[in-house]
């Protein structure tokens, strides 16, 4: 996917990367966006020659699980960012993270998916503030790309954190939460640690991004970018947050446990003691009465039957109160 950026407005757009020397020469003040979807290393070698891309960076693009960082190199920056969403319905919650590697040159920014985003966001961005185009060059193009990463990061920490609102009721009903849900919780607390890892690093991205020597950031587009920050700070400290309430929840509910199990065993034991004395006392003076049908067939069956049956109605007792 291919679009020309000049004077505000979209000049260009699906041409082939063959045309992408003849376009920028075409339109001297235009900034290219060009899209690769999980290319080889031998696919990127053309454009690679074309912004003279540093062999390096290129290896990184087309390699998978790079951390999310900004690195300098001669004539050009490269950046990798994760593009997340999360499924907080059915029985764990679900991340998915789509991994975005871009090159960041004069007059243009090449991204490469590693795997399927959708950009109609990102597009869609783009063509909000086209006017940032005019004065903003490839920054422009750069802060659509993290302003949409960012706050997709935002919405997924965001929906954790509703998502948690959900079962803290139950968490913390009397007795301990049900195993379903302290199960949910503790995927939930695998999710944000895994979300945790893409978005941490984004401020520090963005603040690299902003220096001076990048020359990427005008006066004009600063206040976009100190948004953009803001937005990906706050993310981090929701998650942090999130982390935090998942673990105390996850404490209180084994707290719980603890002193359901602390009642059960008292009660079990002040039973047992009043069983105990007047089997103790029968046992000392040796108090085996006569019972119905003592001496008979019929009775050894009647009281093996009662044993069995007063034995299995005590076992799903306990099975149904989730004991055994």
């Amino acid at each position: 996917m291919t679009r020309l950026y000049e004077g505000g407005a979209v000049v260009a757009e699906g041409f082939g990367a063959h045309e992408i020397s003849d376009q920028l020469a075409e339109h001297p003040k235009a900034v290219l966006w060009l899209d690769l979807f999980d290319p080889e290393e031998s696919d990127l070698r053309s454009v690679a020659a074309e912004f003279n891309l540093h062999p390096l960076a290129v290896e990184d693009a087309v390699h998978d699980h790079q951390r999310p960082k900004l690195d300098r190199y001669p004539g050009h920056l490269f950046m990798n960012v994760y593009s997340v969403h999360v499924q907080t319905e059915g029985d764990v919650p679900v991340l998915h993270k789509g991994e975005i590697s871009a090159f960041i040159t004069e007059r243009a920014l090449i991204t490469v998916r590693k795997s399927e985003v959708d950009l109609t966001r990102l597009i869609r961005r783009w063509d909000a503030d086209a006017a940032l185009s005019a004065t903003g060059g490839v920054g422009f193009l750069v802060y659509g790309l993290l302003d949409v990463v960012v706050d997709g990061q935002f919405a997924a920490a965001r929906e954790l954190d509703v998502a948690m609102d959900k079962t803290e009721d139950t968490i913390l009903e009397e007795g301990g939460a049900p195993r379903s849900v302290r199960m949910y919780g503790f995927a939930l607390r695998k999710t944000i640690a895994a979300l945790r890892r893409p978005v941490a690093p984004m401020a520090d991205l963005i603040a690299d991004v902003m220096r001076a020597d990048t020359r990427l950031v005008d006066e004009n587009l600063e206040p976009y970018y100190r948004d953009v920050d803001d937005h990906a700070r706050r993310a981090t400290e929701t998650i942090d947050s999130a982390r935090e309430r998942i673990n105390g929840l996850l404490e209180a509910d084994l707290n719980e446990q603890s002193n359901a199990l602390n009642d059960v065993t008292r009660k079990l034991a002040a039973w047992a003691a009043i069983i105990a004395v007047p089997t103790a006392l029968t046992g000392y003076f040796g108090q085996n009465v006569p019972y119905w049908g003592y001496e008979k067939f019929w009775g050894f069956l009647l009281s093996t039957g009662l044993i069995v049956f007063s034995a299995s109605g005590l076992y799903l007792y306990l099975k149904r109160r989730g004991w055994l």
